[in-house]
C-alpha cells in the first residue's frame, strides 16, 4: 500500500503476525509506515486522524486478521467534564510540579519508568527494555514531542509522560508513574493534565491511544468521557461506558 503526498510517496507495510499483547489467544498484526524527513509532522498528523499511533520513527496501526478489539480513542477537550472521582483526584495531586522537558531520557525517569514497567507489565516484552530501549523510545521522534514530568513537593518523580504535538491536539505516546501510592491514582491525574493543558494550548483533542476492549489494563480509558473512537465511518463519539472497575489507578 501506498500514500502520496505533493512531494513524496510514502509505502505501508504489513508486520509478521505475533502474539497479542493485549489479548490471550489472539494474534497481533499492524500495518507501518516511516515517518522520516521534513514532512514527518504532516504525516503523523493525518495518520493521527486516521487512528494511527506514533511508535520512534513508526506510525502504525491495527490490522489483525478476524479481530477489531483495538479502537483509537481519543477525548474532546472542549466537551469533556472531570467526574466527581475525577475531581477529587485533581484536588489530591494539586501539590505536584509538573515541567515540560525537551524528549531526552535521563536515568530518573528510566528508574521509575522500569518500576512501573515491573509491577504493572511484568509479562510483556516491555520489561525487557534496558536504559538504552529507553532513550531510543523518547528520544526517536521526529516530530514535536516533550516529556511532561511530575514531581512532588520533595522534587521526587512520581510520574512522566511522553506527549507528541498534533495539529489538533496533544498525543499521549506513553506514560508511566509510581505505584507505591494507589490513593493518588496518577495514571489518571496524569491524563487530565493532558486534557486542561490542551484546552490551555486551544487544541480540540487528547488521543489516548488503543482502548482493547476485553483488555483490563485498557478499559480506564473508558473513564474519560465524552470519548470518540475511530471507526471505518470516521470518529464517533462512544456509548454509554462499562460500569467495571478500572485496574490502572
Amino acid at each position: 500500500m501506498r500514500y502520496d503526498t505533493a512531494s513524496k510517496t510514502h509505502f505501508f507495510f504489513t508486520t509478521t503476525p505475533l502474539p497479542c499483547p493485549y489479548l490471550a489467544d489472539r494474534i497481533e498484526r499492524r500495518m507501518v509506515t516511516e515517518l522520516m524527513g521534513p514532512e514527518a509532522k504532516a504525516l503523523n498528523d493525518k495518520l493521527s486522524l486516521a487512528g494511527f499511533r506514533r511508535s520512534h520513527t513508526i506510525a502504525y496501526a491495527p490490522v489483525c486478521d478476524g479481530c477489531s478489539a483495538c479502537v483509537s480513542v481519543r477525548v474532546p477537550v472542549r466537551d469533556f467534564v472531570p467526574s466527581r472521582t475525577q475531581r477529587r483526584i485533581q484536588t489530591r495531586n494539586a501539590d505536584l510540579e509538573v515541567g515540560e522537558r525537551a524528549a531526552v531520557a535521563s536515568r530518573e525517569q528510566y528508574d521509575l519508568f522500569k518500576a512501573y514497567i515491573d509491577t504493572r507489565h511484568g509479562d510483556g516484552d516491555m520489561a525487557l527494555m534496558g536504559h538504552s530501549d529507553y532513550r531510543a523510545l523518547v528520544e526517536e521522534t521526529p516530530v514535536h514531542s516533550n516529556l511532561v514530568e511530575f514531581r512532588s513537593e520533595s522534587g521526587e518523580l512520581l510520574a512522566g509522560c511522553l506527549v507528541d504535538r498534533l495539529a489538533d491536539g496533544l498525543s499521549a505516546v506513553y506514560s508511566f508513574f509510581s505505584t507505591t501510592d494507589p490513593s493518588r491514582s496518577l495514571g489518571t491525574f496524569v491524563v487530565l493534565w493532558l486534557i486542561e493543558r490542551a484546552r490551555e494550548l486551544d487544541l480540540d483533542y487528547v488521543y489516548l491511544g488503543y482502548w482493547v476492549q476485553g483488555s483490563p489494563k485498557m478499559d480506564y480509558k473508558r473513564n474519560f468521557r465524552p470519548l470518540e473512537a475511530y471507526t471505518p465511518d470516521g470518529w464517533k463519539r462512544l456509548g454509554t461506558p462499562l460500569h467495571r472497575k478500572s485496574s490502572e489507578t
